[in-house]
């Protein structure tokens, strides 16, 4: 049963006091003809205030007709001590249209996130593998081109983590020798590497 729009009809007389609490509880009992008179009664006040918090009249009138639908389902939960008929219904109405506003915002953040997300260039994992084991296989090459000495003394040093003291201990070589040899390695591997000094 579509909800007719306001205007779309002449409006709905206002129900004698008392009539709307009736008709819910005819409703409630499952009475459809007092379903069809309630609904001629509100629809036009329901999707009036929908339309104002939603906007969209396509949601507007789907948030409405779920709103009613939702009386011809709790019409039993009514009670009038509560509140008058149209408040309960009102307030059903006005719920459930800022549920639909809350939940369409958090899809448009949703969408911004993922296309935020998706403008983000990725970290390029199997580039940089690449890369450094170009590096590694460079260091390798100019490691040998080093005396025996000096690649000793800068494995030791720099890739075992030795003090130049364990260096020269290990190698059985003076200290200022070890020193020495690891200064002048250095410099040729700086310079087979094409790092500038």
């Amino acid at each position: 049963m579509p909800v007719a729009a306001p205007g779309d009809q002449y409006p709905a007389p206002a129900p004698a006091h008392g009539a709307l609490e009736a008709l819910l509880d005819r409703v409630a009992r499952g009475d459809q003809r007092a379903f069809e008179s309630l609904y001629t009664a509100v629809a036009g006040t329901v999707l009036g205030l929908v339309r104002r918090l939603v906007r969209d009249p396509a949601q507007s009138e789907e948030v409405a007709q779920e709103v009613l639908i939702e009386v011809w389902r709790s019409a039993a939960r009514f009670d009038v001590r509560q509140g008058s008929a149209m408040s309960w219904i009102v307030t059903m109405a006005h719920r459930r249209a800022v549920d639909r506003v809350r939940s369409a915002q958090a899809a448009a953040d949703r969408e911004q996130r993922a296309g935020a997300a998706a403008a983000h260039v990725p970290f390029d994992e199997v580039g940089e593998q690449v890369e450094r084991r170009l590096e590694r296989e460079q260091v390798r090459r100019c490691l040998e081109q080093l005396t025996e000495l000096q690649r000793e003394s800068v494995t030791l040093a720099y890739y075992r983590g030795y003090t130049y003291r364990e260096t020269a201990e290990v190698l059985d070589t003076a200290l200022g020798t070890v020193k020495t040899r690891l200064r002048d390695g250095l410099i040729r591997l700086r310079d087979c590497l094409g790092v500038a000094a």
